[in-house]
């Protein structure tokens, strides 16, 4: 198991949080923590980049939920980057797919 990892940094497009490791029902509340000290601009986008997470439960999916109305409550978009195999299975078979833009990679989803 790996415990779950953060990195935040900024884009031309707005912030990107770097998502590493377990996204489940212990480490969850700590993405949720972060996104409410995220100051989003309207028309910006939050894009979470989640190359190096390695699980994801319903909490994870959960807290990936409470980013996107984050970012709708902000006016921006939000965008998921190199989504890993296991977790776009579970994102298509509940229908997120629909709801969240997917990007192959994180140059692509912080393109203006």
């Amino acid at each position: 198991m790996s415990p779950l990892k953060i990195i935040t940094r900024h884009a031309a497009t707005g912030p990107v949080l770097e998502i590493g490791g377990e996204l489940d029902y212990t480490s969850a509340s700590e993405l949720r923590a972060l996104l409410s000290t995220l100051v989003l601009r309207p028309g910006g986008r939050l894009v979470l980049d989640l190359a190096g997470m390695e699980f994801c439960d319903s909490s994870g999916i959960t807290a990936l939920l409470a980013a996107r109305s984050h970012a709708l409550a902000a006016q921006a978009d939000v965008a998921l980057a190199a989504v890993p195999p296991h977790t776009l299975r579970v994102l298509r078979i509940v229908g997120l797919d629909q709801i969240f833009p997917l990007y192959p990679d994180i140059q692509s989803a912080t393109r203006p």
